[in-house]
């Protein structure tokens, strides 16, 4: 599979190298004319609306096959994208001059190669025969050329991610806009989720420990009245037991405000308590080689928490996965199911987890189709 994958990167950086090359016979022209056209009033418009239009070309086409531009699109000026034609069309047939010279040395590699394979001298001179070192200096001066090459082609592909980056990505401005946009967004979700979890808290006291409670009392005032000693013994159980659950249930709310295991002992042996407390046969894999900060657990252990909860609600499974490992610089936690599928990202649990995983600077993607299974996937920047 990696194989795979490098081929196929390599021939769609060669496929967008090709087209860039034959646009740059478009552009250089283009860029010879707008030069004195743009000084016309008139033809401004047009001169910049049309070097716009070639720019966004370049960088679609780079960000599809080369994957060198930047991460997000911006807008930009007529003039900017004819700064940067300026310097793109002679990037462009550099990369063509280097496939000519690709193509012209494969031509004179193959005819070389017949040569030597019929026994005759290389330059076809009938009075001069193949010598031994022929071979060797034809292979060596080919791979040398070959090497060069293929570097030739991966500068020019840097080379045009720097340009478009640079006059037409964002700028420092409206990245900095974009973040503080984006943080106030999360901001915004972090204060939905504390309240939303507010109540959740709330509600698991009234609707459990506080009606454990109440029954406690009812039952402790039925046994002072209690003159039949049988009687009182059996309510007296009764109360112990209804005692014992409401720790239990006080436990479980006080559990999933924060676990205490991670203070303790991190994020694993947090979430094999969760594996060990579902109802449904879990399967847990941690392959983290280090431990990651607390909050990065605290924010995983909750997806992981609440993923399992919501699958045992309502999908009915038979079986949950855990997954938790690093790739690069992220922590990615997987949780999937057996179940019935058709959960709703927009859903109050589910939404509640994006809004957390969000204000972490993370990512989470759910994949819950009719009928099953379902996937939620958190990636957290982790150091």
């Amino acid at each position: 599979m990696p194989n795979t994958a490098l081929l196929r990167r390599a021939f769609e950086g060669t496929v967008g190298l090709v087209l860039g090359s034959l646009v740059a016979v478009v552009e250089t022209p283009f860029f010879l004319l707008a030069v004195p056209l743009q000084a016309v009033p008139v033809l401004r418009p047009f001169v910049h609306a049309s070097a716009r239009r070639l720019a966004t070309a370049d960088r679609g086409r780079v960000n599809r096959y080369l994957g060198t531009g930047p991460a997000v699109d911006a807008d930009f000026t007529g003039e900017r994208a004819l700064r940067f034609l300026c310097l793109r069309s002679p990037v462009g047939l550099l990369g063509m001059s280097i496939f000519v010279l690709i193509l012209w040395g494969a031509a004179s590699g193959a005819l070389m190669l017949w040569q030597m394979l019929n026994g005759e001298a290389i330059g076809g001179d009938p009075a001069e025969t193949m010598g031994w070192s022929d071979p060797i200096v034809v292979v060596g001066l080919g791979a040398m050329l070959a090497f060069v090459a293929v570097w030739g082609l991966i500068g020019v592909a840097r080379l045009e991610g720097m340009l478009i980056r640079y006059y037409l990505g964002p700028s420092e401005e409206e990245l900095l806009r974009e973040r503080v946009s984006e943080l106030a967004t999360t901001r915004a979700g972090v204060v939905e989720a504390v309240n939303q979890e507010r109540r959740r808290i709330e509600r698991d006291l009234h609707d459990g420990v506080q009606q454990r409670l109440v029954a406690l009392g009812l039952l402790l005032g039925r046994a002072r009245r209690a003159t039949d000693p049988d009687r009182l013994h059996e309510l007296m159980r009764l109360a112990h037991e209804e005692a014992q659950q409401s720790l239990a249930d006080l436990r479980d709310v006080t559990w999933r405000v924060y676990p205490t295991a991670l203070d303790e002992g991190g994020l694993h042996p947090a979430l094999e308590t969760v594996a060990e407390r579902s109802s449904v046969p879990v399967r847990l894999v941690y392959e983290l080689p280090d431990r990651p900060d607390l909050a990065t657990e605290t924010v995983a252990y909750f997806v992981v928490s609440e993923a399992v909860t919501n699958a045992i609600k309502h999908g009915a499974p038979n079986r949950i996965d855990i997954g938790v490992r690093q790739s690069g610089s992220w922590l990615e936690v997987r949780v999937c199911d057996d179940g019935r599928g058709g959960a709703q990202p927009t859903g109050t649990g589910l939404s509640g987890l994006a809004r957390r995983v969000a204000a972490a600077d993370g990512e989470l993607d759910v994949v819950s189709p009719t009928g099953g299974p379902t996937a939620v996937t958190a990636r957290l920047p982790c150091a």
